[in-house]
């Protein structure tokens, strides 16, 4: 739900749309909104290493029109890369796999 939310926003729609698609409070995913965005840059990193250091030819993605954009285009890329390194693990969300690499800590403070 969060990765979702944070996906459309980094595609353009604003956090009521985003909310009303959901069917979550506007408080809420503005809050999710607000802390990704804080660490959008360090998120960035992460996955962009993870992407290069994982992937099999792997292709870091191009830059989107924001740090917040880049950061969810590299937790996509990511996750391709980790399908691509291991197939017989199948594809996984990217969001899953976000989940994984920062141990459910992704929106909290003390991550990484």
């Amino acid at each position: 739900m969060i990765g979702a939310a944070l996906a459309a926003k980094a595609a353009g729609t604003g956090v009521r749309a985003v909310a009303a698609a959901l069917g979550r409070p506007f408080d809420t995913v503005r809050g999710w909104v607000r802390r990704f965005a804080a660490r959008a840059e360090v998120v960035w990193v992460v996955f962009t290493a993870l992407l290069v250091d994982v992937g099999v030819d792997p292709v870091p993605p191009a830059a989107a029109m924001s740090v917040f954009g880049d950061a969810v285009a590299a937790v996509a890329g990511a996750s391709r890369a980790v399908a691509s390194r291991w197939p017989d693990v199948g594809e996984l969300p990217g969001w899953l796999v976000a989940a994984a690499v920062s141990g459910g800590r992704l929106l909290a403070p003390n991550w990484p």
